[in-house]
């Protein structure tokens, strides 16, 4: 669908999610917005002032009593005219109003995003503006959501913004310097001062790069993978750590063939913890199948817990992983002597069925999720479209800066670098994008 399209039609969709509910959100938007109101309500409510009105069908039937707000564009969400119904949340009542928005002239339902959609396209945001904004509406943690609303109010593009002016900045100068430098008025050399600058970006770059793995771990997860041998209690931990029976757990051993996730919120971090197939030599074609899902989670978890019965020895040992934590089970199958001889074998010792040694298991894993998320604060690439972009930016840079090349090829470099932030935000155009970007919203957003 194309922009011309797009700001012709007049949209309407249900935004509070799904029926039956206390109060159902009907948005309307475009520029034949007045004229549904007068329609539906008998008139336009007083600008962004709740009025109860009474909606009708096209044959005058009153449909439901409720609330009804204007918001004259530009100053709305998505920049035009905007209204919203605020209705009894009964399936049949929402069904018959947007029945009845349906047959008026001009309107038709809108497609996900599209509100949000025209909200960028009027300029009332950025892309990456937007691209939080669906972050924040999928936010399950704390922390999800104090990022999400930092970059929906704009802290990613303003620094992208910074960057690219300092960069179109440097690109006046050396193309000022390659046009005119027979000129009196235009300075002798700039290139100094320009090129540090753009090494000052492009070490900026490189450590804001850096940083998605964090955004990464705060908006996906931090991954977590429980290995080890069969029945030494693997399913059991998951369990009790999910506070919840997530998986089965019997006496024969094999009885977890596949990777069981289940989702944590820790101290308002996201953990994805995974438990998985008993990993032994002698195990049956399924079985080996599982085994090797296991080791492709523990290689792909940012942390492995390696479980293993205390005073056994452990199948896998934690090179091959990012990093782990070593697991002793059981604890109360074993004497006091027992856990004394093989405390420093193991980083904690615990059993979930009396719950010691679990305390101390959480604060490592908070420990080091924080480590890994703990910069909220921080302005960080929150998509891999970003960082792709911001990768092509500091190749450009890397062009630019390269001595050997001629000062025409490195003014190149910064056009592209400049390019590259531009097509981040939206500056320039990005219609081929757009799609993909919007889709992630749901229909009424």
């Amino acid at each position: 669908m194309n922009e011309q399209t797009l700001f012709r039609d007049t949209i309407y969709a249900l935004s509070s999610g799904r029926v039956p509910a206390g109060i159902a959100v009907i948005r309307i938007s475009g520029q034949h917005c007045r004229n549904a109101m007068v329609a539906l309500a008998g008139g336009v409510p007083v600008a962004r002032r709740l009025d109860r009105v009474a909606l009708r069908d096209e044959g005058g039937h009153i449909i439901d009593r409720c609330l009804a707000v204007f918001f004259p564009g530009p100053a709305s969400f998505p920049g035009e005219d905007c209204a919203e119904l605020h209705l009894h949340g009964g399936r049949a009542v929402v069904a018959a109003v947007l029945d009845a928005l349906s047959r008026l002239d001009g309107l038709r339902h809108a497609e996900a995003g599209e509100f949000t959609r025209r909200a960028y396209l009027n300029g009332k945001m950025d892309l990456t503006s937007a691209e939080a904004l669906a972050d924040l509406i999928e936010a399950e943690t704390e922390n999800q959501r104090r990022l999400a609303l930092a970059n929906a109010a704009g802290r990613q593009g303003r620094l992208y913004d910074e960057w690219r002016q300092r960069i179109l900045h440097a690109r006046a100068m050396i193309e000022a310097e390659l046009d005119f430098a027979d000129e009196g008025d235009v300075p002798g050399s700039v290139a100094e001062e320009i090129w540090r600058d753009m090494k000052a970006i492009a070490t900026e770059l490189s450590d804001h790069i850096a940083g998605f793995h964090h955004a990464e771990i705060i908006r996906d997860g931090y991954k977590v993978a429980i290995i080890g041998a069969p029945n030494v209690g693997k399913s059991t931990l998951l369990n009790t750590l999910a506070r919840r029976d997530v998986a089965i757990v019997t006496d024969e051993p094999g009885t977890t063939r596949d990777v069981l996730v289940v989702n944590l919120d820790l101290g308002g971090f996201k953990v994805v913890l995974a438990d998985t197939a008993g990993i032994r030599n002698e195990a049956g074609k399924v079985e080996q199948l599982g085994i090797e899902r296991a080791m492709d989670a523990a290689r792909q978890a940012d942390l492995v817990i390696l479980a293993s019965e205390v005073g056994q020895n452990l199948l896998v040992h934690d090179e091959a992983f990012h990093d782990a934590v070593s697991v002793g089970t059981k604890a109360d199958r074993c004497d006091a002597d027992m856990l004394e001889r093989h405390a420093s074998t193991h980083d904690v010792i615990l059993s979930a069925q009396t719950g010691q040694g679990i305390p101390t298991l959480i604060s490592i894993l908070r420990e080091k999720v924080e480590q890994e998320g703990g910069h909220i604060h921080d302005a960080l690439p929150s998509t891999k479209r970003q960082v792709d972009l911001l990768r092509w930016c500091l190749k450009g840079l890397d062009e630019a800066l390269n001595e050997r090349k001629g000062l025409e090829l490195r003014a190149e470099g910064l056009r592209l670098a400049g390019e590259s932030l531009g097509r981040i935000t939206g500056a320039i155009d990005v219609e081929e994008i757009l799609g993909e970007i919007f889709s992630r919203f749901c229909i009424g957003k």
